[in-house]
């Protein structure tokens, strides 16, 4: 496993990157609305990276044909944005996107719900958000990778909801994807060390239901096989001497 360490140049690059991004998110937020189609945020987001100075990196990545996935209740990741999909009161929508700025890359998400939503839908979000930042609390130069992990798993698990084992968080820089891989889930062995300099997405994807997940037949949007709701949120953030630094807020 090779992990690139950043200078401190190349961090200050990627939290240009980041902050910009913040700002899409925002765009996007206000957006959000019953009514709107999920096309209608993807071409909302898009125009905002691009007039920012950004390039989409979700955009044709592998294949994929929109700047923002966008996952509606029971869609996990990934979700194609649709004309036809036209939100409703009571959805729960995630947002997955990220840019390039000279050269580096930011990946961030966001879980909201469409207008007025359901008590447990609100918790499933909260809870995905603050499992977070208890993972990240671990991420501190001297720790293991797996401590995160760990964290992560051990704020969830009294909620009784499903941790996703099939896509996990991931380091970043000058590419979308880096070593290391990033899981949500308990491990048994500690992982590699943490370093200044280490830039990585830590990000919970979290179910109401059971874990085990499914791929439509677009090979891209991941959903629950239970039907049940499922929520995500993301940083970028970068180890240092001391606390870690999330660079995808403001």
């Amino acid at each position: 496993m090779v992990v690139n360490i950043k200078t401190d140049e190349e961090i200050d690059l990627m939290r240009q990157s980041g902050h910009l991004l913040a700002k899409v998110h925002e765009e996007l937020y206000a957006a959000l609305k019953p009514g709107i189609s999920t096309l209608e945020l993807d071409q909302i987001g898009e125009r905002t990276i691009r007039a920012l100075g950004g390039i989409p990196n979700c955009k044709n990545y592998e294949g994929f044909p929109a700047s923002v996935c966008i996952s509606v209740n029971d869609e996990v990741v990934h979700g194609i944005p649709s004309s036809e999909r036209i939100l409703q009161e009571g959805d729960i929508v995630s947002f997955d996107t990220g840019l390039i700025y000279k050269g580096f890359h930011s990946d961030a998400a966001r879980t909201w719900g469409v207008g007025k939503i359901s008590d447990e839908a609100q918790k499933l979000i909260d809870v995905t958000r603050e499992s977070f930042f208890e993972g990240i609390k671990k991420a501190k130069a001297g720790n293991r990778l797996y401590d995160i992990s760990n964290a992560v798993a051990k704020y969830i698990r009294p909620h009784g909801y499903g941790i996703v084992r099939e896509l996990t968080g991931h380091g970043i820089g000058k590419k979308l994807h880096e070593e290391p891989m990033v899981p949500n889930f308990r491990k048994l062995t500690r992982g590699i060390k943490l370093q200044k300099g280490m830039t990585i997405c830590v990000e919970p994807m979290i179910t109401m239901g059971d874990r085990r997940v499914g791929w439509l037949d677009d090979n891209w949007t991941v959903v629950t096989l239970d039907g049940s709701l499922a929520a995500h949120y993301e940083n970028t953030i970068a180890i240092t001497d001391g606390e870690p630094e999330i660079l995808t807020i403001i």
